[in-house]
């Protein structure tokens, strides 16, 4: 076989989110997966308004919206159904345009990222090709895999390790699962169904210490329930309808049972765990090999998707030589307390919505309606902004007082229709409130980058005055670089980037240098 720049293992929503990524940087990548088909059964459900973010930059989103379900929100609810506390989502676009919540199928989700892949020349998905080892050599690591019971074998200059909670990749550099003490057994429940259950459009979390319930519409047809499994109790306990349609009783209500269609009954160990280290020198560990997230604040896929976002186009600048390799040592900087954050509080919410007992029952139905007059706190549930990366060779912020570096800056309306991610174009941006001077335009404009103005009044004027920034200087993952008031400084900061010209996938609108926006 020919030698690829890139293998990635695995051919999930991390693995092809990864690959879309490297192809529209023209980076030629190989993607291996064992199955030589879509896995067929559903998984995840749940993708908030900056994953879908990263959808629009595969230029995938229209499509995602089309077979995707908007939800409301959450509601969580005792185990009369009574609803106890509600946290709206904004069902049409949040801060980055996109709906704060999107809920769908994995299977449809999956078709529609390999379909986005073919679009790209550079990226090849071979199916039924298992990976059996990994092997460093010079310049590289040689990929052995069978493929149809036929050992073949690829050197690559880089492996990204996408192959789920059971890696490979992650045993073969001798990465361990780091375990936060938190295992749940939950029964998993896909139903479709033409009838209406007029249920309200969001998530309930049934706060019940008989049988913690999770309720969701995740498409026009498409319904997933979880219940928390007792000690001694298995999914084989209710494939028959007989024992399983009582569950699902509170939201079916009357609808006759052969107008439900079981599609899939199962069991699942919800656990919240992060490996060690996710690289050795040039494998890297993304998405379910590198953390597992429990679900209650529906974080899983996107945090592998997230993953991809932030190495990917580091990788890129990396192979055609504008970035030091050095650069690469940011992604576990940055994205393992990240990830390991959002598990912390996933397995916060689980256990405040799910354990204590009848005494947890009681301060759940006592403290719920009263949380939004904790100063703050009703805000923090409803935002989806997610913490600021870690500081980094990427990530440049004082040490103390506020700052927007490692934030992601706003996908907010630019000009003429188009938000900042058409303008941008996975390249670097400078944001500012002041006219350039041309010295500082030509700085900009000989490293790669886009200049954005800021006008007053404008989203992004708003977003830099909040921040206490004058300027911002913005990565091709939209987290910021470096943000201050002095604007020849940051000009000077920008990293000398020329992997900034996505092929294939990516629309580069013209840009008068003249006249910026």
């Amino acid at each position: 076989m020919t030698d690829f720049p890139v293998v990635i293992i695995g051919a999930g929503p991390t693995g092809l989110t990864a690959a879309t990524l490297l192809a529209q940087y023209g980076v030629e990548c190989l993607v291996l997966d064992r199955w030589e088909t879509i896995y067929p059964q559903p998984r995840a459900v749940h993708l908030d308004d900056e994953v879908c973010r990263i959808l629009g930059r595969l230029g995938l989103f229209a499509e995602f919206s089309a077979i995707s379900w908007r939800c409301n929100g959450l509601r969580l609810v005792d185990r009369d159904m009574h609803v106890l506390a509600e946290f709206r989502r904004d069902a049409a676009h949040g801060r980055h345009g996109y709906p704060e919540a999107s809920m769908f199928d994995q299977p449809e989700l999956e078709a529609l990222l390999r379909s986005g892949l073919k679009r790209h020349s550079a990226a090849t998905l071979r199916g039924g090709a298992e990976v059996t080892s990994l092997a460093p050599e010079a310049g590289g690591v040689r990929v052995a895999f069978t493929e149809f019971g036929r050992g073949e074998s690829v050197l690559a200059k880089y492996v990204l390790g996408c192959d789920g909670a059971n890696s490979l990749t992650r045993t073969s550099i001798g990465a361990v699962l780091r375990d936060f003490g938190f295992t749940q057994r939950w029964l998993v429940v896909d139903i479709r169904t033409d009838a209406e259950l007029g249920a309200w459009e969001g998530v309930h979390q049934v706060s019940d210490p008989a049988r913690a319930a999770t309720y969701m519409r995740v498409g026009a047809n498409r319904y997933r329930w979880e219940f928390q499994l007792a000690d001694g109790e298995t999914a084989d306990d209710y494939r028959a309808p007989a024992t399983l349609l009582p569950l699902l009783k509170p939201w079916t209500g009357e609808t006759p049972a052969d107008r439900l269609e079981i599609v899939r009954v199962a069991e699942y160990t919800f656990r919240a765990q992060v490996a060690d280290r996710w690289r050795d020198r040039r494998v890297f560990l993304l998405g379910d090999a590198a953390h597992l997230t429990p679900p209650f604040i529906g974080q899983g896929m996107g945090a592998g998707m997230r993953d991809a976002m932030n190495l990917a186009w580091k990788l890129a600048g990396v192979l055609d030589g504008t970035l030091a390799e050095a650069v690469l040592g940011s992604y576990e900087t940055e994205r393992k307390p990240h990830a390991t954050t959002m598990i912390r509080l996933a397995k916060l919410m689980g256990t405040a919505m799910t354990e204590g007992g009848e005494l947890g029952n009681l301060l759940r139905r006592v403290a719920a309606p009263r949380l939004h007059l904790v100063p703050g706190l009703r805000n923090r549930v409803l935002q989806t902004e997610t913490p600021a990366l870690h500081r980094s060779a990427l990530v440049v912020r004082p040490l103390l007082g506020p700052s927007l570096a490692g934030r992601q800056c706003p996908n907010a309306p630019v000009d003429g229709g188009r938000r900042l991610d058409d303008v941008t174009a996975g390249r670097f941006a400078v944001i500012s409130t002041a006219e350039p001077s041309p010295a500082q335009r030509a700085d900009i404009e000989q490293r790669g980058a886009v200049l954005v103005v800021a006008r007053p009044g404008s989203s992004l004027h708003r977003w830099l005055r909040r921040g206490f920034a004058h300027a911002a200087v913005v990565r091709p993952d939209a987290t910021v670089h470096r943000a201050g008031r002095d604007l020849a400084t940051l000009c000077a900061a920008i990293p000398p980037y020329r992997a900034t010209a996505p092929v294939d996938g990516i629309r580069k609108p013209t840009i008068d240098r003249k006249d910026p926006l």
